[in-house]
Parts: structure tokens; C-alpha cells; sequence
């Protein structure tokens, strides 16, 4: 049996395994790549490894453990507080406010990944307080965070673009940054009605109603997270807090400003932190993900391996010669959300736009939009999991309601990975025909 065949199997087969049994998809996924690759790769245990996303795991530990002890000693609940206090009683608006903060950091060049990391914490605790389901919560931060994926300050912008250059594409800076923007919102607005904007908006709309027949008298406000702040004073921050927000800020201006690593940054900063005011972060190493990032290593670990067999590759290769260009685009935009949804977007991106060359090259689709579908469709799937940004966003759950989340984005990704290149190509590429 070919390896490529074998690798589709047995990638399907771990899921469908992970799915029916109480065991770590991660678990699972490890298990059959030794299998493939000892088997049909001839490699040896070391090699097997060499995919290991040990970036990845460096970044969940440290993303997870810094804002653990941030949870741990009340720091959060803190900027919370303080938050809620400025927003006021406007809950139907939290759920853009989430959705632009989560679009900020990528905007200004950060990827995905380091954005989320900083963020999640901070706007899944929001929408808590807020009432929002969590689901909501999740999706508006991940898809805000893939709003901004292609600024022309982004790293990812910067691949696509090099990687179509190099391949003779002229492609447009603009329309690329704009056309994933306005997919991303146009996503945000179908998640907002979809899990309880609706319900926000009639809250709002009966609460104006209600203050006008009093006259426009003082009303309670109807957010309850909001009213048992209401003549209660604001709580004093600790010293130890005070460092935590230091330490929190101080991470994000050498992550994100500087591009250095975030997850040894993060890692170092809680170390310190727990160090120095140990009695306030009691158990605080425990909130360290370790299932979320047993499952992301033993996936992207399996998937690695396929690349380096060159799996991904004849795939795109054999879809690229079927001839037909509309047909050849929407197959490798499913490529690219179907591969994308289990691994590196930034890596995908550069492998598949010099696959689209050949039949750019006829002239009968537009190169720049054929790119900006490709972008898209290998973006929007980050909600998934077993991407950096889902289980980053996934890990800001409580430990018990972690299966849950991890469902219902399982659920969504799926819905990405079959949407993202049908609408890409109904709206993108297929408008763009000469």
C-alpha cells in the first residue's frame, strides 16, 4: 500500500478511535505515527519524533502557566472587574468588543497563535462575566484573532506574498488583507445571531423600553454581572496582582513588539512570579494544560510526518493536473482547510500557491483571488483544536467543561473545513473568471 493511502487511513482511523474511546486523540495519533512511519517510512524512533511541535509545546506550557497564576491569585477577576466597570451595561456589545481586542494584536503583525495566547484569558473571562456562552466567547476571539491574519504587517501576508512572488504571481496586498477581513466579519456577524446575539439585542432593546415609560428614570441594569458591581467599591489590588499585571504587560510588549518567542517569555516571567510570591500561587502549575497539549503534539506530530512524506504534496500535485481550473481551485481549497485544520497554516499557505501556478498561468482566474480563497479557506479551520489558536482558546476552559468546548470546536472546524471552500469559491473565484 502506498504511504500516502496508508497515512489518510490511519489519520482517519485515530480520530474515529479518539472519538468512540475515553483515550487522548493525542494518544492515539503518537501511537500511529511510530506505526507509519517505523513501518512504511523507514525511520527509526528519533526520526519518528522529528516532527514534534516542541514550539507549540513550549508556547502552551507558558501561555497556560502565566495565566494560571494570574487566575490563581485574582488577577484576573481583577481586570475583569475593571472591565466590566468601563463597559458598563452593555452586554450586547461585548461580544465585537471581544472581537476586535482578539483582531488587534494580529493586525499590528503578531501571528495568530501569539495573539490568541495573550487575549483568550482575558476575553473568555469577559464573556463569562457578561453571561455569554462560551461558545460565542471562543469563536468571536479566534475568528477576531484570523481577521487580522493578512495586515500587511503579518507574517503570514509576508509568506503568501513571497511565495507567489517567487512563483512569477503578482497579488494584491490589499485585496488579500481586505477580502479575509471581511470573511472573518461576515463570520463574526453569522456567530453573533447564531449563539445569542438575539437574545442580547431584545435584552437591550427592553431595557430603553422599560427607562422611557419611567421617563428615563434610573433603571437596574439588566446585566447581573454588571448590577453586583453597582455601589459595591472596587476591590484593592495586592502587590503580588500588581506584579502579575506587570509581568502580563512586559511579555506582550517583547512578544508581540519584539517577536520574541512567547512561550519561553511567558515561561520565564511565571517562573518568576511564582518564585517570588509563592503563598499567593498555590497549585497555580497545575492549571498547565497537559491533556490540550498531549493532544496537539501527538496530532500535528502525525501530520508532520505525512508532509515529510510528502503526503500533503501528491495530494495538491494530483488535483493540480486534473486540468479544469474552477474545479483544480475549489479541490485545493479544501486541500488547504482540510490539511490546514491538523497543522502549520503558515506552512501550507507556501506550499500550495506554487501548486496553483500552472493553471493561474491560463489566465482564466484571477491570480490574486484564487490566493486570497487558498488564504482563506487555510485560516478560518484554526478554530479547530488541534491548531496553536483552538487549543490556546481551548485551554482557557475550566478543566470540566474542556470536553465540551473541545466538541463543539471539533464541530465547527468540521463546518469550516466543508464551507470555507464552497463560499470562497462561490463568492472569490468564481466572480473572478475572465
Amino acid at each position: 500500500m502506498s504511504i500516502h493511502v496508508a497515512g489518510v487511513i490511519i489519520l482517519a482511523l485515530v480520530f474515529v478511535a479518539g472519538t468512540l474511546r475515553p483515550v487522548n486523540i493525542g494518544v492515539f495519533a503518537l501511537i500511529a505515527t511510530f506505526i507509519l512511519g517505523v513501518t512504511l517510512g523507514g525511520e527509526d524512533a528519533d526520526s519518528v519524533l522529528a516532527g514534534f511541535p516542541a514550539d507549540i509545546f513550549v508556547l502552551l506550557i507558558g501561555v497556560t502557566y502565566l495565566f494560571g497564576l494570574a487566575a490563581t491569585n485574582g488577577t484576573l477577576e481583577w481586570l475583569v472587574d475593571k472591565a466590566t466597570r468601563m463597559f458598563g451595561d452593555r452586554p450586547a456589545l461585548v461580544p465585537w468588543l471581544i472581537f476586535a481586542f482578539s483582531a488587534i494584536p494580529t493586525l499590528a503583525g503578531a501571528l495568530g497563535p501569539a495573539g490568541v495566547g495573550m487575549m483568550a484569558p482575558l476575553c473568555l473571562r469577559l464573556g463569562e462575566r457578561y453571561g455569554l456562552s462560551r461558545r460565542m466567547s471562543a469563536l468571536m476571539t479566534m475568528h477576531g484573532s484570523c481577521a487580522g491574519n493578512f495586515s500587511p504587517l503579518n507574517g503570514l501576508a509576508i509568506i503568501a506574498q513571497s511565495a507567489a512572488s517567487n512563483n512569477g504571481i503578482e497579488v494584491s496586498s490589499m485585496a488579500l488583507f481586505l477580502g479575509n477581513l471581511a470573511y472573518n466579519i461576515a463570520l463574526g456577524v453569522f456567530i453573533y445571531f447564531a449563539f445569542g446575539g438575539v437574545k442580547l439585542l431584545k435584552a437591550a432593546r427592553a431595557q430603553k423600553v422599560a427607562a422611557s415609560v419611567n421617563n428615563g428614570s434610573a433603571q437596574e441594569p439588566a446585566n447581573s454581572a454588571f448590577t453586583d458591581l453597582i455601589g459595591r467599591p472596587a476591590k484593592k489590588i495586592r502587590v503580588d496582582q500588581v506584579f502579575t499585571i506587570i509581568a502580563i504587560v512586559i511579555v506582550a510588549i517583547v512578544a508581540l513588539g519584539f517577536s520574541v518567542d512567547l512561550g519561553f517569555t511567558s515561561l520565564i516571567a511565571a517562573a518568576l512570579l511564582h518564585s517570588i510570591f509563592p503563598n499567593y500561587f498555590k497549585g497555580a502549575d497545575k492549571k498547565i494544560v497537559w491533556s490540550v497539549i498531549l493532544l496537539i503534539g501527538g496530532i500535528m506530530t502525525l501530520v508532520a510526518a505525512m508532509e515529510r512524506y510528502g503526503t500533503i504534496e501528491w495530494a495538491g500535485s494530483g488535483i493540480a493536473s486534473i486540468g479544469s481550473p474552477l474545479l483544480v481551485a475549489f479541490l485545493l481549497c479544501f486541500v488547504a482547510a482540510l490539511t490546514s485544520a491538523f497543522g502549520s497554516s503558515a506552512g501550507l499557505i507556501g506550499t500550495l500557491i506554487p501548486l496553483a501556478v500552472p493553471f493561474i498561468a491560463t489566465g482564466d482566474i484571477n491570480a490574486t483571488w484564487i490566493v486570497v480563497a487558498l488564504c482563506i479557506s487555510a485560516t478560518v479551520v484554526d478554530a479547530m483544536p488541534f491548531s496553536s489558536v483552538g487549543a490556546l482558546t481551548l485551554s482557557t476552559a475550566p478543566e470540566d467543561e474542556r470536553p465540551k468546548l473541545m466538541r463543539f470546536q471539533l464541530g465547527w472546524g468540521a463546518g469550516m473545513i466543508i464551507s470555507a471552500p464552497i463560499l470562497t469559491w462561490l463568492t472569490i473565484v468564481l466572480p473572478s473568471m475572465a
